[in-house]
């Protein structure tokens, strides 16, 4: 037993010595029972002498406390994401762009490993604060979850501010063991290493997270006055910190010596006790990365070159049909189950069946199923040389599976247009409510689920035939909240026009479009003809053709929302002459005004705001983390903005 604090200190830094030598080491110095045996010494002391536990004993990574909810924490340095690389020829792109602007580089490669991105806060020494990537400035604090992560040192010996980054994973074989837990208990298992590691990170209870075997690999570093001048110097400090060292990393001077060393850990890829994806490839010398900078998305001095994609060979067993909320119907092949990269995979998209022809696609054929990170599995061969005559045909549907009305078959696209369909109608409903939509507040996705699930309501329409005492009997369904649902409801009608149609859902029909329809026809809207909807600017054959088709399914329907909702039919006003004014504007980024505040605002000047780039496109207007639009509308010569020159242009 420990007597006074000083024994119980140098049993705790003997604890300490322990753990890290077996945790990060990986070379124990120490059998278990010593370990157990000296752990609950430790423990028993704390009882006795709760004032005195230090603050990175061992026995605080059991974690314990339970949260209602992760607040959110802002990153002291943003955390940018990395320009992706897959190939030989765009690894030289990305080598050549570099030369170019830098000169001569050594650049620091390592593994990738495919797990959940942290940022690690210290002050004097302690860790501070724990923080999820989220969207490179805000994350969510999980800093109790990560405390239980014995590979994160509580305390380390460096005082001043530092923010070190890095992924936190689970070993392939933990992660085996785990799933083996879980299947005992009844629980769903995980999908692969990387869904575990983010779940686990997100337990709201931390004794959960502490029995996970979370693992830790820094792979950078934010706010920090380390005075070196290559980041592999920084990064070997940053491991004699206590954290752990990838099994392999080297610096190359030229695309050669990057090639072979992507090559070796490709080879390793099975060997190496952690998912990769790939090889991150980062330039070393820390003044050239600064004069390098960044894009909007991503630093220009870092690339991640991406392993090609693991793939499969299976059989087609079956094609089934999903239908979507505007009534789409998607098949989706189910296959034969595969391993793939860590995930058992029995189904793969198969998009439309325009593709299921071209591909030449048959029932039992052998296929090639590939999955690459997060990409939905997919089939990219059909290995037509190894069919043995059992093969059939995949047959168009004709008809909804759910509710078995005729679909419209538009060849890419075949679509239920029966708003009152099973399958569609929860959806339907979360969408006609939603905000841009009818904004009825307090009618949620779990609201509808309920209301659906329990028979009240079967489309639309019966929103406004809800009464109290329909409502009394459900759970959770207080007085209060009776009334304001109610309201919320009630207050919908009278919306405008275009917001109806919009809630609708029709295939094709976005805001845009619902303005303009509204605008042009208004209450007239269900009496249309194709050719009166293709005279608007911005309607083409295909949208034309989708909302004449689903207006003649749904007639009654829509005639019947349109006489309770009485919606207000508003026409625009003719804006003065302007910079935006008959322009097509496109909004990318985050801005310090809301998106949907600048829309209103530029359509008020008489611009059409969508979604897409193209070379009919007259402005990109872009903030902070602009990606593919604005890398599009400059590759075409489209005019871009900052959201300060679109300011100063008003």
């Amino acid at each position: 037993m420990i007597k006074d604090f000083n024994k119980y200190k140098e049993a705790v830094d003997r604890v300490k010595k322990w753990a890290k030598a077996y945790y990060v080491d990986d070379n124990p110095i120490a059998t278990d029972e010593e370990y157990d045996k000296l752990y609950h010494n430790v423990l028993a002391y704390e009882r006795e002498h709760k004032s005195e536990i230090i603050f990175d004993s061992p026995t605080q990574r059991v974690g314990g406390i339970v949260r209602d909810e992760f607040s959110k924490a802002k990153h002291i340095k943003r955390m940018w994401s990395m320009e992706d690389v897959f190939n030989n020829r765009e690894l030289e792109e990305w080598t050549n762009r570099v030369d170019k602007n830098v000169g001569d580089v050594n650049l620091f490669c390592e593994p990738k490993f495919d797990g959940a991105s942290m940022n690690l806060l210290y002050e004097n020494g302690k860790l501070i604060r724990a923080i999820t990537r989220g969207d490179g400035v805000i994350g969510e604090d999980v800093t109790e979850n990560v405390k239980t992560i014995r590979s994160i040192p509580l305390t380390i010996d460096h005082k001043e501010e530092i923010e070190i980054r890095g992924e936190v994973v689970i070993r392939k074989n933990d992660f085996e063991e785990i799933n083996k837990e879980r299947v005992k208990s009844g629980d769903t298992v995980f999908a692969n290493p990387r869904n575990a590691a983010a779940g686990s990170l997100r337990q709201l209870d931390s004794s959960v997270t502490a029995k996970r075997r979370l693992i830790f690999y820094p792979w950078g570093l934010g706010e920090n006055n380390l005075d070196y001048n290559l980041l592999s110097q920084k990064m070997e400090y940053i491991y004699n910190l206590g954290f752990l060292k990838p099994p392999y990393s080297k610096r190359c001077i030229d695309i050669k010596e990057i090639e072979e060393f992507y090559e070796f850990l490709n080879q390793k890829r099975d060997e190496i006790s952690v998912m990769m994806d790939g090889m991150v490839v980062k330039v070393d010398e820390t003044d050239k990365q600064e004069q390098l900078g960044y894009t909007v998305k991503y630093p220009k001095w870092m690339c991640a070159y991406k392993f090609p994609a693991m793939e499969k060979v299976t059989q087609v067993l079956d094609v089934t049909i999903q239908v979507g909320r505007t009534g789409v119907l998607t098949p989706v092949a189910e296959v034969e189950p595969v391993n793939l990269d860590g995930a058992v995979v029995s189904r793969a998209t198969l998009h439309n069946y325009d593709e299921i022809d071209r591909k030449g696609l048959m029932l039992n054929d052998s296929v090639i199923i590939i999955r690459s990170g997060d990409v939905i599995p997919k089939i990219t061969k059909v290995l037509t040389d190894r069919r043995d005559g059992r093969e059939k045909e995949i047959s168009r549907p004709t008809h909804c599976p759910e509710c078995k009305s005729l679909v419209l078959d538009e060849g890419t696209l075949i679509k239920c247009q029966n708003l009152e369909c099973p399958a569609r109608v929860i959806n339907s409903i979360i969408h006609f409510a939603k905000k841009g939509s009818m904004n009825i507040d307090g009618l949620g996705s779990k609201i509808v689920e309920q209301l659906v699930n329990e028979d009240i309501i079967k489309n639309v329409l019966d929103l406004y035939k809800l009464e109290a005492d329909e409502l009394k009997s459900l759970d959770g369904f207080k007085e209060k909240k009776i009334n304001n649902l109610l309201n919320a409801i009630s207050a919908s009608k009278n919306s405008p026009l275009e917001r109806l149609i919009n809630a609708l859902g029709v295939e094709h029909i976005g805001e845009v479009a619902s303005r303009s329809i509204a605008q042009k026809f208004g209450l007239e809207l269900i009496n249309i003809t194709k050719e009166k909807l293709t005279e608007i600017d911005g309607i083409g054959e295909e949208m034309a053709a989708s909302y004449i088709e689903f207006i003649d399914v749904n007639r009654d329907l829509v005639t019947k929302i349109i006489e309770i909702i009485e919606p207000v039919v508003t026409k625009q006003s003719e804006a003065k002459d302007n910079h935006f004014k008959g322009k097509t504007v496109v909004l990318t980024g985050t801005m310090s005004q809301s998106r949907g505040e600048i829309k209103k605002e530029l359509e008020s000047l008489g611009a059409k705001v969508t979604n897409s780039v193209s070379k009919k496109t007259d402005f990109v207007i872009y903030g902070e983390e602009a990606g593919s639009k604005l890398t599009k509308a400059q590759s075409l010569g489209v005019t871009t903005l900052t959201y300060e020159e679109m300011r100063e242009l008003i």
